[in-house]
């Protein structure tokens, strides 16, 4: 892998992870406003998957060390 492809994987891995914790803050301020439960799990879905897309831009950079 290039270093321009790293470099990009690692700028769109930081925009996820503010976009996640920007979910979280989010997902934080319904519950305390007692918002609709429905609103709140769909909102954990999106967060979920954007969690799930961290996890594979990390797999694709960080190798795997078999020991």
């Amino acid at each position: 892998m290039s270093e321009q492809e790293q470099a990009e994987i690692r700028l769109e891995f930081a925009r996820l992870k503010q976009e996640h914790a920007d979910f979280d803050a989010a997902i934080n301020a319904m519950i305390a406003t007692g918002c609709d439960p429905l609103q709140i799990q769909r909102m954990k879905k999106k967060k979920l998957v954007i969690k799930d897309r961290l996890t594979h831009l990390e797999d694709r950079v960080i190798p795997d060390i078999i020991a």
